[in-house]
This record gives structure tokens, sequence and C-alpha cells, in this order.
């Protein structure tokens, strides 16, 4: 009896929601410290050369030739063990936030393979953008559709929930608002994920913000600027053990990197940040305090637009960095790489907090 129990409810049960996320992170955190390095002695014998150095960055980085990639492979399986481990079997937010993981991680997986096994220096090696926008695609539909499933009955059908208060049903438009939600932070954190350490520095902020946004949907009177959303109450866990996931990845991806995050890790964290935003209606919230990543996003994008219409204009193409994204301008003049993440992660603490302060006054 407690067996058929244990395998419907899980260990989760037994505990509260903050006692469930103290122990995912735990464990999460113990099975990277436990096996980081036999798994990057492992990724070293499969990938020969490592993942080979994009012609699209600095030249500092030449150094970084036979590194590892694919850490996130371990990312990704700490967090499903440590969720699912103290997860309440039944909690459907919970399922909806590692199914968004697994489908995100994979694509990165694919990528990343393609790039290795090339050994090609030009990006787009990996998954073609037409490939990759379908497979995030469909993604997002599947997401979107069951992440609303998840809402209670006094919210309207497919609805966005903005900070004072007001909540606009969108219809059928909540899917393309889902893509730039969750699609948009998935190439945001693989945008980011260039410089050592740099990714897990800011993702962490981001996750401390998405905690107590967690907390106050399960606490009626706690905050009056987040809805009461119970069913969430099985994110504990998740987060808990995507906290531990990622705090136990920086020990090995601190400047030198051991090893790099890859595709793998960068977008199926992306995917699962924007999804655990959408669960707890706290879209707006995440993308403050994702501020810094945001910013690297629109670095890039900026300079891709700029170029393609000033060559269309004059003949020759002109940039407004000198080189995207911003961590790589910033290289570019001369900064050490340890300072571009240590004052991007001070920016993104920053961030953090005005989000923070949005969710306690808005």
């Amino acid at each position: 009896m407690l067996t058929d129990y244990l395998l419907s409810h899980g260990y989760g049960v037994f505990f509260g929601g903050w006692t469930q996320f103290g122990c995912a992170f735990g464990l999460a955190f113990l099975i990277m410290f436990l096996f980081g390095r036999p798994f990057i002695r492992a990724m070293h014998r499969w990938q020969g050369k490592g993942q080979p150095i994009s012609e699209n960055v600095p030249l500092a980085h030449v150094k970084k030739v036979g590194t590892p990639t694919m850490g996130g492979i371990l990312v990704v399986a700490s967090i499903l063990l440590g969720a699912i481990t103290f997860m309440p079997l039944a909690s459907f937010t919970g399922w909806v936030a590692l199914l968004s993981l697994i489908m995100f991680g994979l694509i990165g997986f694919a990528d990343d393979y393609k790039k290795v096994t090339s050994q090609s220096k030009k990006a787009s090696n990996g998954l073609t953008p037409l490939k990759r926008l379908v497979l995030e695609g469909v993604c997002v539909v599947i997401l979107a559709y069951l992440i609303n499933r998840t809402m209670p009955a006094y919210l309207p059908e497919y609805s966005l929930a903005v900070p004072f208060g007001i909540i606009f049903p969108l219809g059928l438009w909540y899917f393309v608002f889902a893509y730039f939600v969750i699609c948009g932070s998935a190439n945001a954190t693989n945008i980011t994920d260039g410089l050592d350490g740099l990714l897990a520095k800011l993702y962490i902020p981001v996750l401390i913000v998405l905690v107590v946004a967690l907390y106050g949907t399960t606490r009626i009177g706690f905050m009056d600027t987040v809805l009461f959303l119970p069913a969430t109450s099985g994110l504990y866990p998740v987060l808990g053990a995507a906290f531990g996931a990622v705090l136990g990845f920086l020990w090995f991806n601190a400047r030198p990197a051991s090893i790099f995050m890859g595709d793998t890790g960068s977008l199926a964290l992306g995917g699962f940040m924007g999804t655990v935003a959408m669960l707890l209606k706290s879209e707006i919230i995440m993308a403050v305090a994702a501020g810094m990543m945001v910013l690297i996003l629109l670095s890039s994008f900026a300079q891709t637009m700029y170029f393609k219409i000033t060559r269309k204009l004059t003949g020759t193409g002109k940039r407004i960095f000198l080189r995207a994204p911003l961590h790589h301008h910033f290289e570019e003049l001369g900064w050490p790489e340890t300072k571009i993440v240590d004052r991007f992660f001070v920016l993104g603490i920053l961030f953090a907090g005005l989000a923070l302060m949005l969710l306690k006054f808005a």
C-alpha cells in the first residue's frame, strides 16, 4: 500500500513546499557535484576536440579549444531526478514545467550534436533557423495548451495577467504570446551563454524571483499583486532542483570552464524559465528579472537588423556594436572576461530587485 501511494504521489507528500524545495535542491546539487568530473571526462573521450569555437566570437576564445560541451545533459538530468524524487507525482504543473525542460533540451541536443560531429566553426552548422523555429513552435503550442489547463476556474481561458491586477483574455493570441515568452526566453539564455559562468550567474537571480512569485501564488494575502494559484505548489521541488543543478554546474563552468553548457542546457533552461513564468502568471515579472538577458538578446537582434538594413541602403553593412551579442562587444573593448561576467551579474541582481519591487508594490 505504501509503495503504491509513493508511486502515485512521490516522497514529497511527507514534506511541505519549502522542505521539498530544499531536498530537491540538495539532491540536484549533489548529483552535479559528484558526477560532474566523471561526466566531463566522458564528454572529453566522446567529443575529442570538444566544441568548435565559432568564427563569430573574439579571438581570445581560441584558447578554449578542446573544452567539451553538452554539460546541459547533466543539468537536465539533475533537475529531473531532484524534482521527480520530491515532487507529488500527481502535480500537473510540475510535469508541464519538466516537459518544457525535456523538449527544449532535445532541440538543443540535436543542435549541439550536429556542431560537434561536424567540427565546423560556423554557428549555422547546427540546426537551420527554420527547423529550430518549427520545432520550438510545436513545443510552444503543446505547452501553451497544457499551461492553460492548469489555471483555476475563476480565470478566463487563455488570459494574460499584468501587474496592478489586470486580466486580459487573449483567445488564440495566447499561443502567439506564449511563443514570444517561451521561445524568447530560450533564445535569450542561448545567446547569453557565451562567457564562462555568465548564464548561470544571470539565471540564479531570475530563479529567486520565480521562487518568490511561487510563494505568493500559494499563500493568500502574501502579495496582492499575484494571483492565488494553489496548483502551482508542485513547482517547489522543480524550482529547488533547478536552483541546485545550475549552482552545481557553475562549480565546473566558472572561469576557466571545464565544460560548456551547450545549446542542450541553455535552450532547456530558457524554455523552462518561460514555461514556469507562464504557469505562475508572472511573465512580465520574469521579463524584468531577466532584463540583462533581454538586453543581450536585443543587442544581437539590433546588430543583425542594422547590418542588413544599412547594407541594403548603402551597399555596405554597418554595425552598432564592435561585436554582438553585448558581452562580446565589451571583450572587443578590452575588458577581461571575469569583469564582464561579474558586472553583468551585478546588473542581473539589480533587475531581479526591480522585479521583486513590482511583485510587492505593482
